[in-house]
């Protein structure tokens, strides 16, 4: 029993609409990644700090309690 030859299935999305995201995902990666001036982690892009998300929530927590003790040394 032979089998019947099958079609290739059509494509649902057009060809264009593949292609421009695959160059926007190209863009994407061609960017470097800035490194975090702590622990060299990724950081995020557009960030004035060069701090990743850890150390930067290590900054923050820091500076809250310095203030909540610089009252108490008063």
């Amino acid at each position: 029993m032979k089998r019947k030859p099958q079609t290739k299935p059509e494509s649902v999305i057009a060809p264009e609409i593949i292609e421009s995201a695959k160059r926007s995902l190209m863009a994407e990666r061609v960017r470097p990644a800035l490194k975090c001036v702590v622990c060299s982690s990724e950081t995020v892009p557009g960030s004035a700090e060069q701090l990743c998300w850890v150390c930067r929530r290590l900054k923050i927590s820091a500076w809250r309690d310095i203030e909540q003790q610089a009252p108490a040394q008063e």
